[in-house]
């Protein structure tokens, strides 16, 4: 299918899905747009065992979406350059410990607890999973996604301390959790016994650090070049630049692209652009890329709907799926707690807000993307299932009651 074509249904597609819900469903937008998604794949799904040729372009479009390339390689670095540009950098210092905890050790922690839990339920059910690619699992569904929870928490009634935490945590443990990833495929298809510790520590720092430097560096020189000037056509063109580079210059050195754009956004966001209030440039390319963050999350989010047409044997594994739910939101929620009991004083989060912490961490395209990418093997489809449930599960369900647990637990 033609380029121009794939991206006319998906925009096509993702315009009716967030008319339907905005018209008539009036859920929360990301919910909205995944639920009916979801609904119409189903459907086709139906129409396609009652008469393939009916259901035959709706299907051709899942897959000829090639979902890992677009999601990591084109929508991820303007998604997250959207999010950390309009994120506000006096709450963000304020709560850059918690933010940094959470989006590292608790990351590592949730992977690895994850993983051990999953390689147990493995054994009951005679999967034989061995338990490196038990972590490749943890390492891909462990960090929160920063367009599934800024979608959902946009209208939520969250203090705007947890805001922020979830929200820089977000942007920051999409980065980590990428790279351990990585990290973890190379172990696993090298073998353990050829796993040189210093030299993989060293890929590690290397990717995050080199990541966050190059971030900086370019996002300094793109906010000088935008200071200079007035006119706001060429400021957007730079900020797309920006972005466009950061992701060639980042995939080029093998360094962290999503870090590397968190960063320069958040140095580019840090300070006004235009000093003069009568022309209001910062504000208006903040508003600029807000339009993008939508526009991108609606499309993000319809083919997510759509990949349900194209995961082989989704329907073997439900119960596996079921069950790496509750195993995702004890790691999930263990990552939080235990920083918190040795941390406590310097992290200054109450524990209150654990559960709060853990129900709103939602996991999205990304983690379906990174297991769409492994390798093919014989636990490919076991992982890539299991992401699937978990992803939906988050969305909507962890979604749609965020704000009754929000409630509940602020009621005086």
């Amino acid at each position: 299918m033609d380029l121009f074509i794939i991206l006319t249904l998906l925009v096509t597609l993702g315009a009716a899905c967030s008319y339907i819900n905005e018209r008539f469903i009036k859920l929360p937008g990301a919910i909205g747009i995944i639920s009916i998604a979801i609904c119409i794949s189903v459907i086709t799904l139906i129409i396609d065992r009652l008469n393939p040729d009916a259901a035959h372009h709706l299907a051709t479009l899942a897959k000829d979406v090639d979902f890992p390339g677009a999601v990591l390689n084109i929508m991820l670095g303007f998604l997250l350059f959207a999010g950390s540009f309009n994120l506000n950098n006096q709450r963000l210092k304020k709560e850059m410990l918690p933010v940094f905890v959470l989006s590292t050790i608790g990351v590592i922690i949730s992977a690895g607890i994850f993983g051990g839990l999953f390689y147990g339920i493995t054994l009951l059910f005679n999967l034989h999973i061995p338990l490196i690619y038990c972590f490749l699992f943890g390492a891909l569904i462990s960090p929160t996604d920063p367009v599934a929870v800024a979608a959902v928490i946009k209208g939520s009634k969250l203090p705007q301390n947890l805001e922020t935490i979830i929200s820089g945590e977000s942007l920051f443990n999409d980065g980590v959790g990428i790279v351990l990833f990585i990290t973890i495929l190379e172990i696993a298809q090298s073998g353990t016994g050829n796993f040189d510790i210093s030299k993989t520590g060293l890929l590690f720092l290397k990717e995050v650090g080199g990541g966050i430097v190059l971030g900086i560096v370019m996002g300094f020189i793109a906010f000088r070049l935008m200071k200079s000037i007035t006119d706001f056509q060429t400021i957007v063109l730079i900020s797309l630049a920006l972005v466009m580079g950061l992701s060639a210059a980042g995939t080029y050195f093998h360094l962290s692209v999503p870090l590397a754009v968190v960063s320069a956004g958040l140095f580019a966001g840090n300070s006004s652009i235009n000093k003069n209030d009568t022309e209001n440039t910062h504000h208006t390319l903040e508003s600029f890329w807000e339009l993008i963050d939508e526009m991108l999350n609606t499309v993000l989010f319809m083919m997510i709907g759509l990949q349900m047409l194209i995961i082989p044997y989704l329907d073997h594994y439900w119960l596996i799926g079921g069950i790496a739910i509750i195993l995702l939101l004890m790691a999930r929620w263990l990552s939080i707690m235990l920083p918190l009991t040795f941390l406590r004083r310097s992290l200054k989060v109450n524990y209150n807000s654990v559960n709060i912490l853990t129900w709103a961490g939602l996991r999205g395209g990304v983690s379906i993307a990174l297991a769409l990418s492994l390798p093919a093997s014989p636990y490919k489809y076991i992982i890539l299932a299991g992401s699937y449930f978990i992803v939906i599960f988050s969305i909507i369900v962890q979604g749609l009651t965020l704000n009754k647990l929000i409630d509940s637990s602020f009621k005086k």
